[in-house]
C-alpha cells in the first residue's frame, strides 16, 4: 500500500470560531492589501500567533512545522497528520495535511497548494519566527524566488484591535479578576504556591467554558509567588509554603481561544513591615500615574521617561526590572509579543484608539536589603478617543491586599 505524502480530510463539520466570518475576512482583506503593496505573490505564515489570527487554528507543534499559505485567491493551512481533521474544523479556511513518513512532506504540501505552473517570484515570510533550517529549505525549493520579511507589517496590522477582539479581551479581563478573587480565598499560612495557584486556574477555566462553550481550553495559567520567588515576574509557581509576613505576587492569565489577558497584584500575608510598605506604595504611585498617562497621541517612550523620573525621586529607579507595559492580543505576549507596542524607552510608537496595553511597573529589591522582594501591579487599558478605559477591576494596595489568615 502506498501512503500519501499529503492529503485533505474534512472529518466532521466546521465548528463555531471565536470570531465571525466577517471578522476573519476583514483581516484577510487587509493582509492581501499588504501582499499587493509589497508586490508579493504569496505569504507563508509559520508562527502560531499569525496562523491563529488569520484562520482561527491554534497549532501544537511538538517539533513539526506548521504553515498557512495566503495568495490573492487562496488561504490554506498546512498541518501534521497527528492532528487529523481538527485544523480544518477549527479554521476559517481549507487545510492540507502532510504525513510523517517521508522527509520534507511539509514542503511538498506547500507546492501542492500553489501549483507548479506559475512559481511565485516574491514570497513573504516571518523572519522573526521562521527557523534557519526551514528558511534554507524554502530557499532551496523556491530557488527562483525572492523572499521578503513581512513580520513587522503583520504586527502593525494586529496592534489595532477590532470591536470583536476588544469584546473577547474585556471578557478575559473579567475572568482574570474572578480568578484573583478565588485565589485570595485560599491564601493562608502553610498553604503552598502550587495549591493556591491551582484554585485560580481551575476557576478561570470553568468561567471560560461558561462564557465560550464551543471554545478549546488551553494555556490558562496562574503564577502565584511568595517570598524570594517574587523577585522575577515570570518565575513559575513552586511548592514553597507561605509564612506570616510574606510578600506575595498574584498573577492570573486566562487564555480564551488564543487571546491572553492578565492581572497582577502585590499582597502581603497578615502584616507588612515599614520598609516593604514604603516600596509597595512607591510602586503603586508610579502605577497610578502611568494609568493617567495612557491616552491617544502619546509616545510610549514619553510615558517611560515620566515614570522613571517619579521612581528616581522616590529612590527606587535602580530597582526597576523591565518595561512598563505591552500590547495585548492574539497569544500575546506568551507566544506572539507585539514588540512595536511596548512602554519602553526605546519604543516611540504613538498610542492610538483601539490599542490595548498594560500598565505594569515592577521594582525588585534584593534579599538582605530593607523591603526585599518583587513589587508589581498590572492593569489592562483600552485606548479610546479621549483617553483610556481600565478594564481591570481587582482592588489594589495595602488597604485591600494585606490578607489576614
Amino acid at each position: 500500500m502506498e501512503r500519501p505524502d499529503f492529503f485533505e480530510l474534512k472529518n466532521g463539520s466546521k465548528v463555531k470560531l471565536p470570531f465571525s466570518q466577517t471578522e476573519y475576512q476583514n483581516r484577510l482583506n487587509k493582509l492581501r492589501t499588504t501582499i499587493s503593496k509589497n508586490n508579493l505573490d504569496m505569504i507563508i505564515l509559520t508562527s502560531m500567533h499569525n496562523i491563529a489570527y488569520y484562520t482561527g487554528f491554534i497549532y501544537c507543534s511538538f517539533g513539526r512545522p506548521y504553515g498557512c499559505i495566503i495568495t490573492e485567491k487562496k488561504i490554506v493551512t498546512i498541518s501534521a497528520n497527528i492532528d487529523a481533521s481538527q485544523p480544518w474544523r477549527r479554521s476559517f479556511c481549507d487545510n492540507v495535511i502532510y504525513t510523517d513518513w517521508k522527509k520534507d512532506n511539509f514542503l511538498k504540501a506547500i507546492v501542492s497548494i500553489i501549483g507548479k505552473d506559475e512559481p511565485p517570484k516574491n514570497i513573504g515570510i516571518e523572519n522573526d519566527h521562521v527557523t534557519i533550517e526551514t528558511k534554507e529549505k524554502l530557499t532551496s525549493l523556491f530557488n527562483f524566488s525572492k523572499f521578503k520579511d513581512v513580520s513587522k507589517d503583520l504586527m502593525k496590522l494586529r496592534i489595532i484591535k477590532s470591536k470583536e477582539e476588544i469584546e473577547i479581551i474585556r471578557s478575559g479581563a473579567k475572568i482574570a479578576d474572578i480568578g484573583a478573587e478565588e485565589i485570595v480565598k485560599h491564601i493562608k499560612v502553610g498553604a503552598s504556591e502550587l495549591e493556591i495557584a491551582m484554585t485560580g486556574r481551575d476557576k478561570m477555566e470553568l468561567e471560560i467554558a461558561k462564557k465560550y462553550p464551543e471554545a478549546e481550553y488551553m494555556d490558562t495559567w496562574v503564577w502565584f509567588q511568595s517570598g524570594i520567588n517574587t523577585d522575577g515576574a515570570h518565575n513559575p509557581k513552586t511548592s514553597r509554603k507561605l509564612v506570616s509576613g510574606d510578600i506575595l505576587s498574584l498573577n492570573t492569565f486566562p487564555m480564551i481561544s488564543g487571546y491572553y489577558t492578565a492581572l497582577e497584584r502585590t499582597l502581603f500575608l497578615n502584616n507588612v513591615d515599614e520598609a516593604s510598605l514604603k516600596a509597595w506604595e512607591a510602586n503603586i504611585k508610579v502605577h497610578k500615574r502611568g494609568l493617567e498617562l495612557i491616552k491617544p497621541g502619546v509616545k510610549c517612550s514619553e510615558i517611560c521617561h515620566e515614570l522613571n523620573d517619579i521612581f528616581a525621586q522616590l529612590g527606587y529607579l535602580q530597582y526597576r526590572t523591565f518595561g512598563y507595559g505591552h500590547s495585548f492580543g492574539i497569544l500575546s505576549h506568551f507566544y506572539g509579543r507585539e514588540m512595536g507596542l511596548e512602554l519602553r524607552e526605546d519604543i516611540d510608537t504613538i498610542l492610538q484608539p483601539n490599542m490595548v496595553i498594560s500598565m505594569e511597573p515592577m521594582i525588585m529589591i534584593p534579599e538582605g536589603k530593607p523591603g526585599s522582594g518583587g513589587y508589581r501591579e498590572h492593569d489592562m487599558m483600552i485606548v479610546n478617543d479621549n483617553g483610556a478605559e481600565n478594564i481591570t477591576k481587582f482592588p489594589i494596595g495595602p488597604e485591600n491586599n494585606i490578607i489576614k489568615n
